[in-house]
């Protein structure tokens, strides 16, 4: 730890809390605005969206700006969509909930590229720690964004507006914390030797299962998280209890960042990876049993285990994916498949919890956990085989 990324940490740490505030109130605004009941998450899932259709556009921004001009217009660009929601909201303008969400995108892929800058700010050995480290941040945005996103509910006229005011303040004190960083200069491309393409990328196993895990990871925690609040309303529990589930599974994700870079470090990444499938099995298990606090909180807080192992594990296996004139596309196309992956997710979750229950939602997560351990295995196989990575940075 050292002062660099301790100010990041706390910049991680409001960035998720703006996250997860956005999960718990978009989806119940939409409920409220939305034409049709299924077009409930639309605004969960144009958030997603959003930045599944920045991520490369924000990499290449990065590598012009630098990490810190390009975090900055990042969090500019959450206080404006932050002002258009709560105008928006207080307009009665499901559309326009769905375009400054969309907006927004463009910071939550910028702000996901804190992991990355984390392991610039370290020396190499320690990068597996401060992914960690920053990544555990998220507990703030835990305890911030579910207490925020409760204690502001009547604060304006309109249902939840007072959040997204709220919001606009978040945004702008990460923007004083960024802009005290000084982020390490990013290796420029030499004329002609921009590094390997994208086709060559992708051709790459570890790149194909690091993508792989932490979209299909992110993409079952996003399915089941942004549905349970209207899930939980549908089988009579209040909104305060919402509020309880999703801060203790927002802990379960993040609170095992402060052991997940240890673990991995003793006993390898992929048997990390692998605990992380094994937990999202057990949270499907938990949810099926029963539909009641107990059983909601014990499955979003398994979910959320299982996601951070996934994803810090993801992460750490993609690092050695690619070379440093690389980094910037190679982070923006991976952050491209897991926000596309989430988009999926985010629309399939509204449609799939207002037509076919809580439980077809569950059956349905199976499928992208099954590929997950199948890229797993496929990965494995081949090491097994003595297949050399090419993908070793030189």
């Amino acid at each position: 730890m050292n002062r660099k990324l301790a100010l990041l940490v706390l910049a991680q740490g409001l960035f998720l809390t703006n996250n997860i505030c956005f999960m718990a109130i978009n989806g119940l605004v939409g409920l409220a605005l939305a034409p049709q009941p299924w077009m409930a998450t639309l605004p969960i899932c144009a958030y997603v969206g959003g930045g599944a259709l920045m991520a490369r556009m924000v990499g290449r921004h990065q590598l012009r700006f630098g990490r810190r001009r390009g975090f900055q217009i990042g969090l500019l660009v959450a206080a404006f969509s932050c002002t258009m929601a709560l105008w928006s909201v207080l307009q009665h303008s499901f559309w326009g909930v769905v375009s400054a969400t969309l907006i927004a995108g463009y910071y939550t892929a910028n702000a996901a590229l804190y992991r990355f800058a984390a392991t610039e700010l370290v020396a190499p050995e320690k990068r597996e720690s401060a992914i960690s480290w920053v990544l555990g941040a998220g507990c703030l945005g835990a305890i911030i964004g579910p207490l925020l996103a409760r204690e502001s509910k009547d604060l304006l006229v309109a249902p939840f507006a007072g959040a997204y005011l709220l919001l606009i303040f978040v945004a702008l004190a990460g923007l004083v914390l960024i802009s005290l960083i000084d982020f390490p200069a990013l290796v420029q491309p030499k004329p002609g030797d921009g590094g390997r393409g994208t086709a060559e990328l992708l051709r790459q196993p570890i790149f194909l299962v690091a993508m792989a895990a932490s979209a299909l990871g992110y993409g079952v925690m996003n399915l089941l998280m942004a549905a349970t609040p209207i899930a939980m309303g549908q089988c009579g529990l209040p909104f305060s209890d919402a509020g309880l589930v999703l801060q203790l599974h927002v802990l379960g994700m993040f609170v095992p960042s402060f052991f997940t870079g240890p673990l991995i470090k003793r006993v390898g990444v992929v048997p990390v990876m692998w605990a992380g499938v094994l937990l999202n099995v057990g949270c499907v298990a938990f949810a099926l049993a029963g539909q009641d606090l107990a059983h909601f909180t014990g499955a979003l807080l398994l979910l959320g285990i299982g996601w951070n192992f996934l994803y810090i594990g993801g992460t750490t296996l993609f690092t050695q994916a690619y070379r440093p004139e690389e980094k910037t596309r190679a982070q923006g196309l991976m952050d491209t498949g897991v926000y596309a992956t989430m988009t999926v997710t985010s629309f399939s979750s509204g449609a799939l919890v207002t037509t076919g229950g809580w439980q077809w939602m569950n059956w349905a997560s199976l499928l992208p956990i099954a590929l997950c351990a199948a890229a797993l295995l496929w990965l494995s196989a081949g090491r097994a085989a003595g297949t050399p990575p090419p993908s070793a940075p030189r």
